[in-house]
């Protein structure tokens, strides 16, 4: 007399654990969260910018109402002053120019020949209205944006960026 063995049926499907649907859980959770930070920082490719000079603003064909900063120097002799705040200026990489309205009070420091970087809304038709006009710290001080800059279209003037001699000291 032989005693039957009870067979079981092999299940027609393997079960997870409850630790490895955990992990699988969380390893698609991650890949999802990848995938997604890599599709933001493609579409924000170029807008993960300091600022742009006005030759790379016209070049690239922005558009009005594009937010943005813009950077370079104070254009000599294009700085004028109306009534109240409003001041206007053009900003220049050497090769090209776009003039600024900006209405508020400049920096101590800002002068024509000088390293400038505003940040606004472009208005097109090479106008830019800015909220804000950051200037230089010193004498020989240049955002490291605008001297890249400036060497990249071969108008790098080391000692000062493009500004005018200082005057001598007066005893």
């Amino acid at each position: 007399m032989t005693i039957a063995q009870p067979t079981r049926p092999l299940p027609a499907k393997r079960r997870f654990t409850r630790k490895q649907r955990r992990l699988t859980l969380i390893a698609a959770a991650g890949a999802v969260l990848a995938l997604a930070a890599g599709l933001v920082l493609f579409a924000m490719r170029d807008t993960i910018v300091f600022f742009y000079g006005p030759t790379e603003i016209t070049e690239k064909g922005v558009l009005p109402g594009t937010r943005m900063r813009l950077g370079g120097l104070v254009e000599v002799g294009s700085v004028r002053r109306s009534d109240g705040k409003r001041v206007t200026f053009a900003v220049t990489d050497g090769r090209t120019s776009i003039k600024v309205g900006y209405d508020g009070l400049l920096p101590d420091l800002f002068r024509e020949g000088q390293g400038v970087v505003t940040e606004g809304v472009f208005e097109g038709a090479g106008r830019f209205r800015a909220d804000s006009v950051l200037a230089k710290h010193d004498e020989t001080y240049m955002p490291r944006e605008v001297a890249d800059t400036l060497k990249k279209q071969g108008h790098w003037q080391p000692g000062g960026a493009g500004a005018p001699a200082a005057a001598p000291a007066k005893p």
